[in-house]
């Protein structure tokens, strides 16, 4: 199971980038950095800077063709910037389009709303998200995890960093971990 982890150069929350990329690999799965700049990315924790990860790929040298999901960790300024990225939200939609399984917690689901891939599905997300996501075309639920699976796609959601137990669960079942 190869997993790409769609992060913007900074703003990323750091707990939720590193848990799904533990559970990840705990599950013997492959996760791998995709940015939108090479380098390394600046996780935040909430407001403070944290530590820095490195990345394994641009999006310009990604295909969606070489994983099996896409995990979009949150942030308030990491989907910001993410969903003002045409190839960043052009990845996203791919991955939709191709009925690969995405999972997005926090604020994430704004690349979503961005991407346009909204419409008819069931979400969860941080909750002053819920507006866009009406206004996407989806719907929002309060709860820890949702699973949507409506075609074309699979989609996992959760709200916040206190779901990442369950987050990690739900997506690792749907991305075959």
């Amino acid at each position: 199971m190869r997993v790409a982890f769609l992060m913007a150069p900074e703003g990323v929350e750091q707990v939720e980038l590193t848990e799904p990329w533990q559970a990840v690999a705990d599950a013997g799965g492959t996760p791998e950095l995709i940015s939108t700049r090479s380098g390394h990315v600046q996780a935040f924790k909430h407001l403070d800077k944290a530590d820095t990860f490195p990345v394994d790929r641009t999006v310009a040298d990604s295909s969606i063709e070489d994983f099996d999901g896409l995990v979009l960790p949150g942030g308030v300024a990491n989907p910001d910037v993410l969903r003002r990225d045409a190839r960043a939200v052009a990845f996203v939609k791919e991955f939709i389009g191709a009925g690969k399984p995405v999972a997005a917690i926090c604020h994430a689901p704004w690349t979503l709303v961005e991407a346009d891939v909204l419409r008819g599905r069931t979400l969860t997300s941080w909750p002053s998200l819920r507006t866009d996501i009406t206004n996407a075309g989806g719907t929002w639920v309060d709860e820890e995890v949702h699973v949507c699976d409506a075609a074309p796609a699979t989609l996992v959601t959760s709200r916040k960093p206190a779901d990442l137990k369950a987050f990690c669960s739900a997506f690792l079942k749907e991305f075959g971990g």
